[in-house]
């Protein structure tokens, strides 16, 4: 089941949040994203209020700002712990306050509290980030607006200070009483060929006669039941570039945005390898928790997660090289292997793989995966064979950090290529292993472009590694780079190469030029890219390329709240507020003191929830709704007896709409059992 973000009340009071509305004005492929959170309490009592929506791992979000009354408040980014103390504070002694976190266990969830909300009053909430687009297989730009949160499975153990624990009422889709809107404005110097989306979308409006400049806005009547993806297919995508964006010299000095910074993209023309490298050992780690039932999205014709990812695997494992070993392991709330050990590719064993996994199912329960990571890592290498790790999952998880670090900790023995599967899969797990190990990750959210990106996938797990990798730089005297985004350490063919640095000194004439250089080693032989770009910093308001610098930063170091060793939290905490990118350590919390009278009485507080997507489960052809009781498949008693978080979590919901309480039993009934 998946579950759209969102305010929900289970009294059935009016919800506070009426509209979303999204503003995006996208550049080659660098987006900057405005969303606006038009609040208004109808009710006769104070409220306090929590919205929480998932982000895109790679956001690097840094404004946040109130209207209240026609009067707008902007938020400080203050660390965490402080920002937590002045909203309570604050909220204690009446005034109007506003708090946006990152969650404690995951990076892409965000959660916005709204406290003393006066009844009938309006409130518009708007935040801002800026995010790089990927390159898919097929040369377009992708860009996603995250509208889908799913549950997260919860490990015992894990944080209770997580907006993910708190338990929420469902409701119907489209009984939802808030509206999402989006416009998106598209500029290239290369020309815009064709904008796609999953989404109904308004006729492409070019603005232009060279259509250099498009503008496109989602249609009327999104029902958060999918992520909205634009695919901006652009004439050319792989010419190299460099951007220069001009500081604020007017800052203090050794503030990081008081300098230039330039961004360097780089598509490094890797040659192809003859013969293709036959040597390696695939392990193929397969998500069979019970979320993995669930539809891919919410199309009629979408497939069972666990159906798309099955079909994933067979096109990977007839791709196989001969020579190679490869075992596949499943995972639940335990796991399971094909084989006691790796075990050669050859027609037979590709074959009873094959077999196996036809049959594979999505009956082990919850989404445990670090155990079965340590197990694949605890066993010995096979010389001249180097781990390669495929993992498909749907990444519901709730200890994203604790598992990233585990692939970290052991990224010199292998390379790990990600696979989210399904609509709100958590960016921050898929992103994260694969840049922790060096690999590449994709998303599957439906058929189109599967096997492309399977391909592209296993072409680069097959390419011989790329070695000796620096960039250098050719300045003018007095002028030097400092590099914020670390160095790169690994090369794929047909991938972008994005690099970030911060130019020290002084700036020459604008007719000056500069020059990059990337270097690399591959089978012996030693190659160069080589861009010559403008020393003419542009202007840019919102300082884009200063705030995905920092992020770029900020993502290779912070390992979350509790898990960061303290030599990189003080870096991160003074890159986060520098450049007033959020982090693990900061939050924005904004204060309204203007009020006619403080706040009186006590506050009602809406428990935050997150509607719940009702989908059917693989094979019952009948879709969940609000009065499904009566129309449930039936399930054997050894389904019930393994039944995951996320439908006893279902149960509570339903009970909880449904003004019942119903004990595990109650539950195991209301899903069928036999």
């Amino acid at each position: 089941m998946m579950t759209p973000c969102g305010l929900l009340t289970d009294r059935q009071w009016p919800v506070p949040l009426k509209s979303v509305s999204v503003s995006l004005s996208i550049n080659e492929f660098v987006t900057g994203v405005s969303a606006t959170l038009n609040y208004e309490n109808e009710q006769e009592v104070p409220l306090e209020a929590a919205f929480i929506f998932p982000m895109d791992e790679d956001s690097a979000v840094y404004s946040f700002e109130a209207l209240v009354d026609g009067k707008k408040i902007v938020a400080e980014l203050q660390d965490k712990i402080k920002a937590h103390t002045i909203y309570e504070n604050a909220i204690s002694q009446g005034h109007q306050a506003f708090l946006l976190e990152e969650d404690v266990s995951s990076r892409d969830v965000f959660s916005c509290n709204v406290g003393n909300l006066q009844p009938g009053a309006k409130v518009a909430l708007t935040l801002r980030y800026v995010q790089e687009l990927s390159l898919e297989a097929d040369g377009a730009l992708r860009f996603v607006l995250p509208t889908v949160l799913n549950p997260r499975y919860q490990l015992p153990g894990c944080s209770q200070d997580s907006c993910l624990n708190r338990k929420t009422p469902i409701v119907p889709l489209e009984d939802l009483p808030y509206t999402l809107s989006m416009v998106a404005t598209i500029t290239s110097q290369h020309g815009i060929e064709k904008v796609q989306s999953n989404c109904p979308l308004s006729p492409t409006e070019y603005l232009g006669d060279d259509k250099t400049s498009a503008q496109v806005s989602l249609a009327d009547g999104h029902k958060y039941d999918q992520d909205v993806e634009l695919l901006i297919y652009y004439s050319e995508v792989h010419t190299p570039s460099v951007a220069v964006e001009m500081g604020m010299p007017e800052t203090k000095p050794g503030c990081l945005l008081k300098d230039p910074f330039a961004m360097v993209s780089f598509y490094p023309n890797i040659p192809e390898t003859q013969p293709p490298n036959t040597c390696g050992e695939f392990i193929f780690l397969m998500d069979r928790s019970g979320s993995m039932e669930s539809f891919l999205s919410s199309q009629s014709k979408s497939q069972p997660r666990i159906e798309a990812a099955k079909e994933t695997l067979i096109l990977l494992l007839k791709s196989l090289p001969v020579g190679c070993y490869f075992n596949i392991y499943g995972f639940g709330s335990t796991y399971e292997a094909f084989f006691p050990e790796s075990v050669e590719y050859t027609q037979q064993t590709m074959e009873e793989a094959l077999g196996r996994v036809k049959h594979i199912r999505a009956d082990l329960g919850g989404t445990e995966i670090l155990a079965p990571l340590q197990n694949i890592y605890r066993a010995p290498s096979i010389p001249g064979h180097p781990l390669q790790l495929f993992i498909f999952t749907d990444g519901e998880v709730s200890d994203t950090v604790t598992v990233i670090k585990e692939v970290e900790t052991n990224r010199q023995k292998h390379r790990c290529f990600s696979f989210g599967i399904g609509e709100g899969a958590s960016t921050s797990l898929i992103k994260g292993i694969a840049l922790a190990s060096r690999g590449t990750s994709e998303f599957i959210t439906g058929k189109d472009r599967m096997q492309s990106k399977v391909l592209r996938t296993l072409k680069h797990s097959l390419q011989p590694v790329v070695e000796d990798v620096s960039v250098s730089w050719d300045l003018p005297p007095g002028l030097s780079a400092k590099m914020l985004s670390p160095e790169p350490t690994v090369i794929f063919k047909g991938q972008r190469l994005i690099v970030y640095a911060q130019l020290m000194g002084v700036m020459p004439p604008e007719e000056t030029t500069g020059k990059v250089c990337l270097k690399y080693a591959f089978q012996d032989k030693s190659f160069e890219d080589k861009v010559t770009f403008s020393l003419q910093p542009k202007p840019d308001a919102n300082l884009t390329i200063h705030r995905l610098a920092a992020k770029s930063f900020i993502q290779t170091k912070d390992m979350g709240l509790m898990e960061t060793p303290a030599s990189y939290k003080s870096k991160v905490l003074n890159i986060s507020r520098e450049s007033g990118v959020i982090s693990s350590f900061t939050a924005f919390i904004a204060i309204n003191k203007e009020l006619k009278k403080p706040v009186q009485g006590p506050l009602t507080y809406m428990d935050i929830p997150r509607p719940i997507l009702l989908r059917r489960l693989q094979g019952s052809g009948f879709p969940f709704s609000s009065n499904f009781g009566s129309a449930l498949p039936r399930r054997s008693a050894a389904y019930c007896a393994s039944m995951t978080y996320l439908e006893y979590d279902y149960c509570s919901n339903y009970a909880s709409v449904n003004r019942k309480s119903l004990n595990r039993l109650e539950c195991k009934w209301l899903l069928g059992s036999e």
